[in-house]
């Protein structure tokens, strides 16, 4: 069984910073490419960024292009989403996706393209 959880999320005011965190644990880590994903409210869940299983690749939405980076530890089974100069319009609920398909450099911005969901963590921006 693959679990997923993400940790970090909270209150900042604009133009702080965050770092979230998710373990994925089931089989080995470096098997996985990873994705993080947002949903705020009343709005559809969105792709934030991705990181292919070697970590050469990653990916971002460009709306946070320049202030997020994604990074893997696979010593510690984790993803992070390191998060700068925030903004209101970040508030939302963000979620951790794993998957094993796919070579070593793929990476994929679709929700339909990832099997394994965190619960999510929850990260406001206050103005």
């Amino acid at each position: 069984q693959v679990l997923v959880a993400e940790s970090g999320g909270g209150l900042v005011q604009a133009g702080g910073s965050l770092r979230l965190s998710c373990v994925v644990s089931g089989r080995t880590f470096g098997t996985y490419r990873l994705g993080w994903f947002r949903q705020a409210p009343g709005k559809d869940r969105e792709y934030v960024a991705a990181i292919s299983k070697n970590a050469v690749t990653t990916d971002y939405t460009s709306s946070v292009k320049g202030r997020f980076t994604i990074s893997r530890d696979n010593a510690k089974n984790t993803v992070y989403l390191e998060m700068s100069n925030l903004k209101s319009e970040d508030t939302a609920v963000y979620y951790c996706a794993a998957d094993s398909r796919g070579s070593a450099y793929y990476k994929s911005r679709g929700s339909g393209d990832y099997l394994h969901w965190g619960q999510g963590t929850q990260v406001t921006v206050s103005s």
